[in-house]
Order: C-alpha cells, then sequence, then structure tokens
C-alpha cells in the first residue's frame, strides 16, 4: 500500500508533462499501442488479465490476427525457504525430492517454491463490426517445464553482485513447484502437465469517444470462459470477466497510454485456493515512432495480488505485481513484428524474474 499510490501518482504525472509535447497532427505518425504483454506466472497466468488496448484501426468488415509467444523464468521463494537454500549451497546442486519437502514443512510459519519456465502462445482475431465497434477472439495455448535460462540469470546475478537467492543449491532447469501455506498444501517436482489450451477469452471494444484534441477514450468488456472445464496448471474451471478503459494521446512522434481495468476473478481451488475478488490493473506506457515503420515501447504494470491474507499471511504472495516492459515494433507490409523484455520490479517473489515476448500480427487493412 505505501508504495503503491507514490508510483501511480508519479507515473500519471510523468503522462501529463509529456502531453504538452505532443503534436496537435496526428496523421503524420503511425502508432500500435502498448505491448500486448501480461503477467505469465502461475501466480496469475490462470486469471482473465485485460491486456492493454492497442492502437491499430482497421476499415470495418475487416479482421487482423495476433500471434504473441511469452516465455518466462520464474524463482519466487518464501524467505524461510530462501535461508533453507542458502545455507546448503556450498553441498552443490541437488534435485529436490520427498526429503526436502519434509524439511520444507518443517520450516518455520509458510512456505513456498516456485523454479520454472512456461511459455504461452495466443491467438487474437479481431473483427471490426462498425466504424466504432470490434469483437475478439483469444484463444492460448501454455506448456510448462524447467527450461534453459536459469544459468543465463545466474550468471547475470553474479556479475552485478546480487544475492543468488539459494538457486546454487538446486539443479539447474528443473520444474519444482511447492506450496506449504495456511490455504493449500501441494508439491509437484515434476510438470503436473504437458500443457493444453488455456481458457479463450471472448471480449468487444468501443472506441468511439474522442475527449477533444489528441485525446481518446476506449471501452472493453471481456470475459474468461472454462469451455474445457477445470485443469491443474491450465484452467481454472470458472468464468472471469472485466472491463478496461484505455485513454490514448497520439502526436506525430510521441503517444502515452493509460490503461485502467478491473476484473472479477471467480477464484482457483488448485494448485492452491484463492478467492473470488475484484482485481484492479493499471498499465501506464509511452510509445515513441522512432522511423517511418519501427516504434519503441516503455511501460509499467500494476496489478492486486490474487492471493489474500485468507490464504496467506506471506507479504511477498500479497504483495502487489510491479513489471515493466521495453519493447520494439517494426510495420512491413500488412504483418507487424514485435519484441518485448518484461522484467519484475519491487516485490521479486511475485511475478517472473523476466519475460520475453514475440509478436506478429496480420494487419491487411491498416487505417493510417
Amino acid at each position: 500500500m505505501t508504495a503503491r499510490f507514490p508510483m501511480c501518482a508519479a507515473a500519471l504525472s510523468f503522462i501529463c508533462a509529456c502531453t504538452p509535447a505532443l503534436a496537435a497532427d496526428e496523421a503524420s505518425g503511425s502508432f500500435y499501442g502498448l505491448m500486448r504483454m501480461r503477467d505469465l506466472s502461475p501466480f496469475g497466468s490462470l486469471r482473465l488479465d485485460m491486456r492493454p488496448a492497442h492502437a491499430v484501426e482497421i476499415e470495418r468488415g475487416t479482421m487482423a490476427v495476433e500471434v504473441e509467444v511469452g516465455y518466462q523464468n520464474s524463482w519466487a521463494l518464501s524467505p524461510e525457504l530462501e535461508r533453507y537454500l542458502t545455507e546448503r549451497e556450498s553441498e552443490g546442486r541437488r534435485e529436490l525430492g520427498p526429503q526436502d519437502l519434509q524439511a520444507i514443512r518443517d520450516l518455520p510459519g509458510e512456505n513456498y517454491l516456485v523454479d520454472l519456465e512456461s511459455a504461452m502462445v495466443d491467438i487474437a482475431v479481431h473483427y471490426k463490426l462498425t466504424d466504432s465497434v470490434s469483437a475478439y477472439l483469444i484463444t492460448s495455448v501454455i506448456s510448462y517445464g524447467g527450461g534453459f535460462l536459469d544459468s543465463t540469470i545466474e550468471g547475470f546475478h553474479d556479475t552485478f553482485g546480487f544475492s543468488s537467492f539459494g538457486r546454487p543449491a538446486v539443479s539447474r532447469n528443473d520444474f519444482n513447484l511447492i506450496y506449504d501455506l495456511k490455504a493449500a498444501q501441494s508439491a509437484y517436482f515434476d510438470e503436473p502437465t504437458d500443457g493444453g489450451f488455456a481458457d479463450p477469452t471472448l471480449g468487444v471494444r468501443y472506441t468511439g469517444l474522442s475527449l477533444g484534441g489528441r485525446w481518446r477514450l476506449g471501452l472493453e468488456a471481456a470475459a474468461k470462459l472454462p469451455i474445457g472445464g477445470r485443469r491443474l496448471l491450465l484452467s481454472t474451471g470458472r468464468v472471469d470477466y472485466g472491463t478496461q478503459a484505455s485513454l490514448q494521446a497520439r502526436g506525430d512522434r510521441h503517444a502515452v497510454y493509460a490503461n485502467l481495468a478491473l476484473v472479477y476473478y471467480a477464484g482457483a481451488s488448485q494448485p492452491v485456493y484463492q478467492e473470488s475478488q475484484l482485481i484492479p490493473t493499471l498499465v501506464l506506457g509511452y510509445e515513441y515512432r522512432w522511423t517511418g515503420r519501427t516504434n519503441i515501447n516503455l511501460q509499467g504494470y500494476y496489478s492486486r495480488s490474487a492471493y489474500t491474507d485468507r490464504t496467506t499471511d506471506l507479504d511477498e504472495l500479497n504483495g502487489d505485481k510491479y513489471q515493466m516492459t521495453l519493447g520494439l515494433r517494426h510495420l512491413r507490409g500488412s504483418f507487424l513484428y514485435s519484441f518485448g523484455i518484461t522484467e519484475n520490479l519491487q516485490n521479486i517473489n511475485n511475478t517472473p524474474d523476466i519475460g520475453f515476448q514475440l509478436g506478429l500480427a496480420f494487419i491487411p487493412r491498416l487505417i493510417r
């Protein structure tokens, strides 16, 4: 709570400061909007997380298709478990097993470990119903594994003198998911699923609101539909729905964005119980038209955690989520290419250490 409002206020002040610099002529520049990244960790990937709104307009009666490939590395753990692993770093790396699980359960208080990498492919189809209304459908595929980034991240930590966070006590590129919380106890030392389709999202967007000058407002509503039922690490089996307001100001070479979303998360029963609740999310961003076809994005993401005091007393899980994304986009013909890197900020034990995204959008009838 103490850090949330100063950071949001500072970001809003930044947007207000940038606004006078925006040129009035919007036609001279092409903007694509915010990077369409969201939380990919097991802490939030199964709930509806409204994607930041794009700034691309297509002609009425036409379609656009997006394909986003996201990949992230997660190493998150409780303080007691970090101390336990750090004290055993001198013993060398080892695969965790039943003996370690019992030792973890014998530690004081609540504990958890999330050690994995996951990949998600999102395919979104947009259809322009009227000049101001469009509908979209997003289907997603998720896979989990031990991955390959552990050595790279550990090398980065060593180079810049960061803590090891207990990583050297555990085998690299392993899958470990352990929860010993007051709401649930579960442990997986191998992938409990080969992956599969996640819940699809159906949404509608209205962009016919002009606030005068350079300012535009878009409104959006969406629902996550569990058509395949509850599946471990793939679907909560429950319907989530949400709304989003997207404020955009675009000039000649600069654009600023603010997305505010409110999602009703219906909760989950596995791998850890989470209660139903309303979760706000704020995304603030800046886009720079570097060349006629290449743009740079910088954006920040804030969301409240899906964990509450009823499920755990650990501040590491209950803390708000802060992430920063740096992105690059390039338009070539009807194809928009995207690359983004996301890093967690402040609360490092409830979001991925680092995430990457590659995107390709097919936009045959782009309105400039």
